[in-house]
């Protein structure tokens, strides 16, 4: 479960996009959903992601973010020796809902659909 108490106490000043962003940034990968977001390519790299907030409202006991993430992507070749495929990266895009819950932080990530 992914706890965003950073941006929870940012939530409402100037300060949300950025602290957002930066808490999302420093999570592992593999704990969004950035794999079933690829379309180009089969497996996201190991490279680092970028996020931007594209939208941001609130309910009573949820804040929604609507963000873009921004990553790369490879196409696995066979790994054998003589394997003439570069293990190049393609640059990828989903977008994400987050629902940060208003007491606790815990977020709840969900990939929009393209």
């Amino acid at each position: 479960m992914i706890t965003l108490n950073e941006s929870l106490k940012a939530w409402g000043s100037p300060a949300f996009n950025q602290c957002f962003k930066a808490e999302i940034e420093q999570l592992p990968a593999d704990e969004l959903p950035l794999q079933q977001g690829l379309s180009l390519t089969s497996y996201v790299s190991d490279e680092p992601f970028n996020v931007t907030v594209l939208a941001a409202s609130d309910e009573p006991n949820l804040i929604h973010v609507k963000a873009g993430a921004f990553y790369s992507g490879i196409i696995a070749g066979c790994s054998c020796e003589d394997d003439p495929t570069p293990m190049s990266t393609i640059a990828e895009h989903c977008e994400l809902q987050f629902d940060i819950d208003k007491r606790s932080g815990a977020t709840t990530v969900t990939l929009l659909p393209s």
